[in-house]
C-alpha cells in the first residue's frame, strides 16, 4: 500500500506508534480543509492559521485515544471547533474588564417581576388543566413538549386541520380566562 491509498484511519494508527511521516501526510491531506473550517468560525485567517497548526499537534497527542467512531476528517474539525470556540472565548472574556464589566446593565428581571411571572405561569396552568382533554392535550404538546401541528397530529391520529381547529380554541379559551382573571396577554 503506498502513502498516497494509506487510508486516514491507518495513518492515525501509524501517528499514535509515533510516525512522524503520517502525521505529515494527515497534515498534508487536511490542512487545508481544517483551516478554511476556521476561518469561517473565527472570520480570522491568522487565527486560523495557528488553529490549524495547533489542531495537527493534538492530533499527535490524543492519536492513541482515537477510537475510531467517526471518519478522520470529522475528528480533525470536530478538534478544531473545540479550539476555535474555546479561543474566542477567551478573546471575548480578555476583552471585557471590571470597570467595563460593572458598566453592564443587568436585565434581570426584578423579583416583583419574577413573582408576577410565577403568578401568572401558575394561573396560566390552572386554566390550561381546566380545558376540556382535547384541547388540553394539543396545547401541552405544543407548548411544553414543542410539537409542532404535524406531529401533534400523528400522536393523537387526527388531521392536521383538526389539530389546527383544536389549537385555535384552546387559545381562545386560554385568553378569556386570563382575561377575566385580571391578567393582560403580554408578559409578565
Amino acid at each position: 500500500m503506498t502513502a498516497a491509498t494509506e487510508t486516514d484511519r491507518a495513518l492515525v494508527d501509524r501517528v499514535a506508534k509515533g510516525d512522524r511521516a503520517a502525521v505529515r501526510l494527515l497534515f498534508m491531506r487536511h490542512h487545508a480543509r481544517v483551516y478554511r473550517f476556521v476561518a469561517r468560525q473565527t472570520g480570522s485567517e491568522m487565527m486560523a492559521d495557528d488553529i490549524a497548526n495547533e489542531v495537527f499537534l493534538e492530533l499527535w497527542r490524543q492519536a492513541p485515544g482515537f477510537e475510531g467512531r467517526s471518519e478522520v476528517s470529522t475528528w480533525l474539525l470536530g478538534i478544531a471547533r473545540f479550539k476555535a470556540l474555546s479561543l474566542l472565548r477567551k478573546k471575548k472574556e480578555d476583552w471585557i474588564d471590571d470597570e467595563a464589566a460593572a458598566a453592564v446593565p443587568d436585565g434581570a428581571d426584578t423579583p416583583e417581576v419574577v413573582t408576577m411571572k410565577e403568578d401568572k405561569a401558575a394561573a396560566l396552568r390552572r386554566f390550561i388543566d381546566a380545558l376540556p382533554e382535547e384541547h388540553r392535550t394539543v396545547i401541552d404538546l405544543a407548548y411544553y413538549h414543542g410539537q409542532s401541528v404535524t406531529e401533534i397530529g400523528e400522536v393523537l391520529a387526527i388531521p392536521v386541520a383538526t389539530v389546527k381547529t383544536r389549537m385555535f380554541y384552546a387559545r381562545k379559551k386560554l385568553g378569556e380566562a386570563l382575561k377575566a382573571a385580571g391578567y393582560d396577554r403580554g408578559w409578565p
